[in-house]
């Protein structure tokens, strides 16, 4: 998992800010950013788990004031197991 965002990709979009619960289902499974998307969990509160399909026995806890990159198309999912608060922002290529 990278620990930083290329210096080429810029942010477009974010998520409203979530909590433990009104994380949406859709990111407590497997999933995945589209082609030339990056994404990053910015957790605020408690922690989250950051879970890489190909290392599902090996999850990041994302601590709060830290976060976690998902580059494009790498299957993920998140879990929670507490009180957290956390948002996500989209990057792409500069055009």
């Amino acid at each position: 998992m990278r620990q930083e965002l290329p210096k080429s990709v810029s942010k477009y979009s974010s998520s409203p800010v979530f909590d433990q619960d009104s994380v949406p289902q859709a990111l407590r499974k497997e999933h995945r950013t589209k082609p030339g998307v990056w994404a990053k969990a910015i957790v605020s509160e408690g922690p989250i788990d950051f879970v890489l399909e190909s290392e599902p026995d090996a999850p990041i806890t994302i601590q709060a004031g830290n976060f976690a990159i998902a580059e494009p198309e790498v299957p993920h999912h998140v879990n929670v197991t507490g009180p957290v608060k956390f948002q996500l922002e989209f990057y792409r290529e500069e055009k």
